[in-house]
């Protein structure tokens, strides 16, 4: 019999494969203002584009759709969808959209107490935990101010079977409902079976939960805050002029390429990737080109973990389409990031919606990162891939 041992060169030993070595991502100075003593906003900052945003509450009819009941996103035709993309007066569905009068909840629900307290935030950090996923992380306090401490609401959401989690490993909240900076606000009936897709409920629509809020900041779980809030928006927006501020991807640049890597890693079910990624394709989606002379974006993949917004109304309709995107397709938000990005700017000439997207060590230099609790698992299809105009979106 023939043996297929492959053999070193002398064939004396057996040949072994070298692991490649792991590309190491470290962090890069930032220039902060030495103090936010006297720091205040810059008097030419908002000259941004205008119009104003409602959003969809109550569906009085669920039509076709009677069956499933109300949907937390709302029941939204593909001629809907497509008219919110224009940066004008509207109202839109934007996620807590409740069924008619005698229906359940559709999900998120939350108690007045914290409610009210949320109403009151005018600067927010926010992060979330469901499913017992992942390690409570406390920003850093001796990198955070006294006036940030004072007047920057710390928001943590959590789900009951994440709280008893954590209680359990000493993690207790006060009696003001504080486990150090973090104000922990309980989230009970969680409007998706997807932790993950769960997750996308605080990360985009902070506008929703914060309505007097002028800027907020979300950091994943798996990153503990390692900077000033202050310094963090006087760098990213003020500084930049920009209204939303998200990092590049520290190793890919092309959505394919983003593609490709989900199934690899079996981030989501295969098929639903497709379809997502080939109804991009055919409303004008294309690969990244960094030899263009004028690039629209330093990138094509976002490293969403970090987001740094000012609750303007472009930087508002944003969130909410990319929500919608989310919410209708895969939760793996990186792939419907530049569609939702490149489809508000052809849309939308003459109205600038001024993004900046930075370096990936810049997000490491002002968030350390860290692995999540539990590994990440494929998640099941969603029920149903809306793509006409009148079935119903995952639930």
């Amino acid at each position: 019999m023939k043996t297929n041992t492959s053999m070193t060169k002398n064939g004396s030993e057996p040949f072994t494969r070298r692991k490649k070595p792991r590309k190491r991502y470290a962090p890069c100075e930032i220039e902060f203002v030495p103090s936010v003593d006297n720091l205040v906003e810059p008097a030419d900052y908002n000259n941004f584009t205008q119009f104003s945003l409602n959003y969809i509450l109550k569906e009085q009819k669920l039509v076709g759709n009677a069956l499933f009941g109300p949907l937390f996103g709302g029941h939204q035709s593909l001629q809907e969808r497509d008219e919110t993309y224009y940066a004008e007066n509207q109202t839109l569905h934007c996620g807590f959209v409740e069924g008619p009068e005698g229906h359940p909840s559709s999900g998120f629900d939350l108690d007045e107490t914290d409610k009210a307290y949320m109403a009151t935030c005018r600067i927010v950090v926010s992060s979330c935990i469901f499913g017992g996923s992942d390690y409570l992380r406390r920003p850093t306090k001796s990198k955070i101010g006294s006036y940030s401490k004072k007047n920057v609401c710390f928001i943590m959401f959590l789900d009951e079977l994440t709280l008893a989690t954590l209680s359990s490993e000493g993690h207790v909240p006060d009696e003001n409902g504080f486990i150090g900076l973090w104000r922990i606000v309980i989230v009970k009936n969680l409007p998706y079976k997807d932790m993950r897709r769960a997750g996308k409920v605080p990360k985009f629509l902070a506008q929703r939960l914060f309505p007097s809020a002028l800027y907020s900041i979300w950091l994943d779980s798996k990153l503990r805050l390692h900077a000033d809030p202050m310094l963090i928006i006087e760098y990213f927006l003020w500084r930049k002029k920009a209204e939303y501020a998200i990092s590049m991807h520290y190793d890919r640049t092309c959505v394919w390429e983003e593609v490709l890597q989900n199934k690899r890693l079996n981030k989501y079910n295969h098929t639903a990737i497709d379809e997502q990624f080939y109804f991009y394709q055919s409303d004008g989606l294309v690969k990244f080109n960094d030899s263009a002379q004028e690039s629209v974006l330093p990138s094509y993949v976002p490293e969403g973990s970090f987001i740094v917004r000012a609750h303007t109304p472009m930087s508002n309709l944003f969130s909410c389409l990319w929500f919608n995107e989310v919410n209708r397709f895969t939760s793996r938000d990186q792939l419907s990031f530049t569609y939702t990005y490149l489809k508000l700017r052809r849309m939308n000439t003459g109205k600038l919606f001024h993004l900046n997207m930075f370096k990936d060590c810049e997000r490491r230099a002002v968030a350390k990162l860290f692995h999540h609790r539990t590994n990440e698992t494929t998640d099941p299809p969603p029920t149903n891939l809306r793509l006409d105009n009148t079935s119903s979106m995952p639930g």
